[in-house]
């Protein structure tokens, strides 16, 4: 039987509703993700940590808008309302969220050049989080993901996962999508190629 770890992916503040990128219903995963914590015996959190002027956000393009698409040097990159700033409540995690039990909290998205949607690389699919040796040291070959938002974030890392050689599964009832121009199907159908597993 394959060694898993719980993998949360970004239940914050500014990703529920109230906050600079709500995802529709996002606090709706709480409940779920804390269900799953209880149930699964290793868990790491993810947590969206941006600088103030990060590169990402709408506002560091003169006269772009949120949701609008750019090319950086990485490649395509959505530009988002700023969100999860450091050491701001919006970068908080759910204050319901039991994350408490996390043995690791990997932070992305800090560098202010490049964007990170996966808990394993920054959107160049080359710059490692460092979860990856963190789960091969400590001999796990299995994650299971859950959190916000389904067609970004948990979306990125599952496929990140699979293509290390990690099994993979993705709880979609405790996951919420931005779906963006259908990106939520794109993500499913990118999954089904990748071999990773959902339910």
């Amino acid at each position: 039987m394959p060694k898993t770890c719980l993998v949360v992916v970004d239940i914050q503040n500014d990703f529920c509703p109230g906050g600079s990128l709500a995802v529709a219903d996002g606090d709706a995963v709480v409940a779920y993700a804390n269900e799953l914590i209880g149930e699964y015996e290793h868990v790491v959190l993810t947590q969206d940590w941006h600088p103030a002027d990060h590169s990402s956000f709408a506002s560091q393009h003169h006269g772009a808008e949120p949701f609008s698409m750019i090319t950086m040097p990485y490649g395509p990159q959505t530009l988002w309302p700023d969100h999860c700033i450091q050491g701001t409540r919006g970068a908080e995690f759910h204050p319901d969220l039991n994350w408490n039990k996390a043995e690791l909290v990997i932070r992305k998205g800090f560098r202010r050049d490049i964007d990170s949607y996966s808990a394993f690389f920054e959107n160049d699919h080359e710059t490692p989080t460092g979860l990856a040796g963190y789960l091969r040291e400590r001999g796990f070959d299995a994650v299971a993901l859950c959190g916000l938002a389904t067609d970004f974030c948990v979306g990125y890392s599952a496929l990140d996962a699979a293509r290390l050689g990690f099994e993979v599964l993705v709880i979609e009832r405790a996951c919420r999508a931005i779906d963006l121009d259908g990106s939520l199907d794109r993500m499913r159908t990118d999954w089904q190629a990748a071999g990773v597993g959902v339910i």
